[in-house]
């Protein structure tokens, strides 16, 4: 059963679906938070984990970070790593509230660049008690380094002038300025590689097209990105748990193992043969077997019987 909710977040109202078991309620049960990739909205990726998830007994949360999708905040299209992160301990809180909810086995997933973001949240929030990622990106070391981990670092220089120009133009009066976060055709697409085009692929054609989620991202972003380091606190998640799920074709797979190998404390890396980084965002044939490895992950971890 999906419920819409809302809760409080750094002083904005953000907007989730809360999923629960289907069946007469025997007590409370395990919760999930689950966070969206850059970008998308509770309806794509982060709430086909949760419905999932749902199905094998949990209480899970997925909800659009503020400043996208159907929660508040000013200006539209804002990604802020430190208001993400608030986000999930928010999203948390919440749990702690419902009476369906044992707020003792509360764990937190993270897809794409809320895997950096839930790595980040998890690690000095001791409420969290397991924290899983699927396709996880910091999403610094893929504005820094690229998603390959190859890029000039002169384009980082390049966007953070460009920044530092926006935020020159808006103090003027000139407005909020944004960039796109995709080609605008699939020819386009497909010169960028790979995963240029993987993301194109799921974000702007009938697969997974949402109005709601975000096609650009405000300048003012950018220096809030670079500036972040989403492993940097990775040594205090010890000695709650950590499992990775990542594809063994995906491009972003570095960040995954480099935040697999700073960990400390119990940890699996789980690769998914065939899948690139997208494809675990709804393929079946690889969400299936992510979602298999997590379930068995929370069910060990945030026991259904206490």
């Amino acid at each position: 059963m999906r419920t819409d909710v809302s809760f409080p977040s750094a002083g904005l109202k953000l907007a989730g679906h809360l999923y629960t078991p289907d069946g007469a309620p025997d007590g409370r049960r395990p919760a999930i938070v689950v966070g969206h990739p850059g970008g998308g909205v509770k309806e794509q990726a982060s709430g086909l984990y949760a419905r999932r998830l749902a199905e094998r007994g949990f209480v899970t949360l997925a909800f659009d970070a503020a400043f996208q999708g159907e929660s508040e905040g000013e200006p539209r299209g804002l990604e802020d790593p430190a208001h993400r992160i608030e986000d999930l301990k928010a999203a948390v809180s919440f749990l702690t509230t419902r009476d369906e909810v044992d707020p003792d086995r509360i764990g937190a997933l993270g897809i794409c660049a809320s895997g950096g973001y839930a790595l980040a949240a998890a690690s000095t929030d001791q409420r969290v008690k397991a924290v899983a990622t699927v396709s996880a990106v910091d999403i610094s070391r893929q504005f820094r380094n690229g998603a390959d981990g190859a890029q000039d670092p002169v384009v980082l220089r390049g966007m953070l002038d460009a920044a530092a120009a926006a935020r020159t133009a808006e103090a003027r009066g000139e407005g909020v300025l944004t960039f796109p976060l995709f080609p605008e055709t699939e020819e386009e697409a497909r010169r960028g590689g790979p995963h240029v085009y993987e993301g194109w692929e799921y974000y702007c054609t009938p697969r997974a097209r949402h109005p709601r989620s975000a096609k650009a991202l405000t300048w003012s972003s950018v220096d809030r990105i670079a500036a972040f380091e989403a492993f940097a606190s990775l040594g205090l998640l010890a000695p709650r748990p950590l499992l990775t799920v990542v594809g063994r074709e995906a491009v972003t797979s570095w960040m995954s193992v480099e935040a697999f190998r700073r960990a400390t404390g119990p940890k699996e890396l789980f690769w998914i043969d065939g899948a690139g980084h997208c494809d675990l965002y709804d393929k079946d044939e690889y969400v299936t077997p992510a979602v298999a490895k997590l379930a068995g992950f929370f069910d060990a971890n945030l026991p259904t019987s206490a």
